[in-house]
């Protein structure tokens, strides 16, 4: 087995993601190609997780040598709590699906120690800027020292459910949700692009961690289009302080009998729960 350097190990996992991943933006690529993952997470060796970690388990590197992170598998920030850095294909995916460019302005709900958000950073450039935010303050400190060198970056512990800048080009919630929430609807730009994990509890999932699917709303005006991504199944650590179980539950149905993938807009204005509704909150409406 040849055993590459850790710049080479990171341009073959760029190259790799963007063709399995079918990745269109080269600014993406780059950036995964450029990015220094290890950079953002502790010191090996890692405990990483993969699609043939079956039952939510995990290994161990073979050693310490940065070249190891340069896989396409989730690796442990904080293995006692189950928190781990993502799957690259996994979000890379995501930053194509909602169109990040040069100059947008960008808000990353769930930033962890903050190597996602550099890959956010890289995309948009010096011209454009980025509002990252982790409920945990240790992880939002964390995030906040490793992009320090990047001052179109700004970091800070929240919830994500306030003080949001407006204007947004595009918000990633990366954590699991069970509903919209009004200020991340607000917060976009016209023709912004707002994607999230939409998540239920399911039985036999580890503590903290939903199931779901990946949800795409744009705004047009004082309209808001929505579609769940019905290729892209997640599984993911539940967002902490804004989870509405008993909404979460109405979601979890909702995947079940299939009328998710039927949703096509956000309804904001004041109305009773009806057929077309499928999750029916009390400020804002999934809607077929």
């Amino acid at each position: 087995m040849i055993a590459l350097a850790p710049e080479d190990a990171r341009q073959f996992l760029a190259e790799e993601i963007r063709v399995v991943a079918n990745i269109r933006s080269p600014r993406i690529v780059e950036a995964l190609a450029t990015v220094p993952r290890e950079r953002f997470l502790p010191p090996g060796p890692w405990q990483i997780r993969g699609v043939g970690d079956v039952g939510g388990g995990s290994r161990t590197t073979e050693g310490a040598d940065a070249r190891h992170v340069y896989h396409d598998v989730a690796i442990a920030i904080d293995p006692a709590r189950n928190l781990y850095n993502g799957q690259p294909s996994l979000i890379a995916r995501w930053l194509d699906d909602i169109a990040l460019d040069a100059g947008h302005r960008v808000i990353h709900i769930g930033c962890g120690t903050g190597y996602f958000t550099a890959v956010i950073a890289s995309v948009v450039g010096a011209s454009g800027l980025v509002e990252a935010m982790d409920v945990d303050a240790g992880l939002a400190a964390r995030a906040s020292a490793h992009l320090s060198d990047r001052p179109w970056v700004h970091v800070r512990q929240g919830n994500g459910s306030t003080d949001l800048m407006r204007g947004a080009d595009a918000i990633v919630v990366h954590a699991g949700a069970t509903h919209l929430l009004d200020a991340w609807l607000d917060a976009l730009a016209d023709g912004g692009r707002l994607l999230l994990p939409l998540t239920a509890e399911i039985p036999g999932m580890p503590p903290g961690i939903g199931k779901g699917f990946m949800l795409l709303v744009t705004r047009h005006g004082d309209e808001w289009s929505a579609k769940v991504q019905a290729t892209m199944p997640v599984a993911i650590y539940s967002l902490k302080e804004l989870r509405d179980e008993q909404l979460g539950a109405a979601l979890g149905r909702a995947m079940m009998n299939g009328s998710m993938m039927k949703a096509v807009r956000i309804r904001r204005d004041a109305h009773e729960a009806g057929t077309a509704c499928i999750v029916h909150g009390p400020t804002n409406c999934l809607s077929s």
